[in-house]
């Protein structure tokens, strides 16, 4: 039985990476050429194409895993215009949330921006570089500045404000970088809790985990519009209530351990 789980995980896992590496150089990446080509606003159009591409890659999972189940409300779905948070389980959370949000942005790591190809995808993506030290600098200056014009055309911008994924299901300590961004865009909140990503695809592991039952929700934990304007106002203080909504619905899970 454990030999066949194996087969079942790895043969899964070659399918998705093969649509990953493969499927993306033989169909999606003439369009990117297409779109870098001819296409005005190729930010946008690059958004789209990614949120296409990943949205194929879970479509995949569904299909290849039937034993996993997903649980996205439809007040997720509907989210716009707003700076997201949400905690960290897996790899597979930020590309989970681009397959959500047709117009979106998000940080990803500076050495990413590096990487032949994929630098240049996220870059006219829009995507925000984790530094602004050296050649990010003018790069993120451009992204802040134009945040308040893709907040209010409906985009999203979510970010997981932990910086790392949770090994034991906990929740880290909050980064400021989120709510100083919703601060100076003067954008709401919506706080997403995410839950056994990480069961589906565990952290340390290259193989998906296609035999187990399993479910994965992603929940909208709290919606919050700060008075950014108040005196009353302080980052430490919306980062100790976001952190206190996520370790609530933490508890009302149950912790798991992976």
């Amino acid at each position: 039985m454990r030999r066949y789980h194996f087969l079942l995980d790895l043969l899964v896992t070659l399918s998705l990476w093969c649509y990953y590496t493969l499927g993306f150089v033989l169909f999606f990446a003439p369009f990117y050429f297409l779109v870098y080509c001819f296409v005005k606003e190729r930010r946008t159009a690059f958004q789209k194409l990614n949120h296409i591409f990943y949205k194929g890659f879970f479509g995949l999972i569904k299909l290849l895993i039937p034993s996993c189940r997903w649980r996205i409300s439809k007040a997720v779905r509907e989210i716009r215009s707003s700076v997201i948070v949400c905690n960290h389980r897996s790899y597979i959370d930020p590309i989970l949330l681009i397959s959500l949000y047709a117009q979106h942005s998000t940080i990803a790591k500076a050495r990413l921006f590096c990487i032949p190809v994929l630098g240049t995808i996220l870059s006219l993506s829009g995507y925000i570089p984790s530094t602004a030290r050296g050649r990010f600098a003018d790069l993120m200056v451009d992204r802040i500045d134009g945040m308040d014009g893709f907040l209010a055309s409906g985009g999203n911008v979510f970010i997981f404000p932990e910086g790392t994924r949770s090994r034991d299901g906990r929740i880290g300590s909050l980064n400021k970088g989120a709510f100083k961004l919703a601060k100076m865009c003067k954008a709401p909140i919506k706080v997403l809790f995410i839950e056994n990503t990480d069961k589906l695809f565990k952290p340390g592991q290259f193989l998906f985990n296609a035999h187990r039952p399993n479910t994965v929700t992603v929940t909208l934990a709290g919606e919050m519009n700060p008075d950014y304007r108040s005196g009353l106002f302080s980052i430490n203080g919306l980062m100790a209530e976001v952190h206190a909504l996520l370790e609530k619905h933490v508890k009302s899970a149950g912790c798991p351990r992976l």
